[in-house]
């Protein structure tokens, strides 16, 4: 039997987040620097055959019923779109915590798209697989291609993707699931956020320009999201009372937040403390950034 095609879900991570209101539709317009981090889900995949999923892994229990994953929904979605289509077997390693703001289920329905085409020799930029990734979660589309870019609209408007300093970070999640929905219900409108500017994105060249303007943004969903989960900002807390810790911010909708470092030694270090002060944690030690 022929080797299974093997396909990198990187975990997403909202470096900033500004709700700029809520569409008639009922939809939030977001704003979103997006990166992709070195760690995630593996997505593996054997052509030919019935459709189908098995998920294994830490965080197989939490990712639900088959029936419900993102990855059947994207090739169902693309099938619709191509008939005839090759698919085959899908085995997920889950990785990742679920409902934890970082993107998940989106990143491994991108990347059971990008296996599909692999499969099949298609182009990932074709217009079906972008349909396929709309119609499956507002951010499949982002992570389609995972570089750091801004996402704008309610996903579905994407820059060219942006060169950003990689950056060693640390992924904290306190093991409490956080509905997105929830949090947006728990939204009221502060200040009308500025957003970003793309020319200024592209003069952030070292980490120290990149660090200084990330201090000037915010995640719009933070205040929101302890509301809902008060560990929050316990989590937030721990991360800035951190030696080195030169940022700490949720991600999404939370409960991830993560926190940046000048190097990665500073990262390792600091998350060795966390693991030791709170074993009940998920702590990643990761980067963002750079180029993939």
């Amino acid at each position: 039997m022929p080797e299974p095609l093997v396909e990198a879900a990187p975990a997403k991570v909202n470096l900033t987040l500004r709700v700029f209101g809520r569409r008639a539709d009922g939809y939030h317009e977001l704003e979103s620097l997006v990166v992709f981090a070195g760690c995630g889900d593996t997505l593996r995949f054997a052509p030919g055959g019935e459709l189908a999923l098995t998920v294994r892994g830490p965080g197989a229990e939490q990712a639900g019923d088959n029936a419900d994953n993102l990855v059947l929904k994207a090739a169902r979605a693309l099938e619709a779109r191509s008939p005839g289509i090759r698919l085959g077997t899908f085995d997920l390693d889950k990785q990742l915590p679920v409902a934890a703001g970082l993107g998940g289920g989106s990143a491994d329905a991108a990347a059971a798209l990008r296996l599909i085409a692999r499969a099949n020799s298609l182009a990932i930029g074709a217009p079906r697989f972008q349909e396929a990734a709309r119609t499956t979660g507002s951010d499949v589309p982002v992570c389609l291609d995972p570089r750091p870019r801004v996402m704008r609209g309610i996903g579905d408007l994407l820059s060219e993707p942006v060169v950003l300093p990689p950056m060693p970070a640390i992924l904290v999640n306190p093991g409490v699931p956080v509905p997105t929905k929830d949090v947006f219900a728990n939204w009221k409108p502060q200040t009308t956020p500025v957003p970003l500017d793309q020319a200024v994105l592209a003069t952030l060249k070292s980490r120290d320009l990149l660090l200084e303007f990330l201090a000037l943004q915010a995640n719009d969903l933070e205040t929101p999201a302890i509301a809902v989960a008060p560990v929050v900002a316990e989590v937030l807390a721990a991360l800035r009372n951190l030696p080195s810790c030169a940022l700490a911010r949720m991600s999404g909708s939370g409960a991830t937040c993560f926190a940046l470092f000048r190097n990665a030694g500073e990262a390792m270090i600091a998350a060795g403390m966390l693991h030791r002060r709170y074993p009940q944690w998920w702590v990643q030690a990761t980067a963002f950034g750079g180029s993939r």
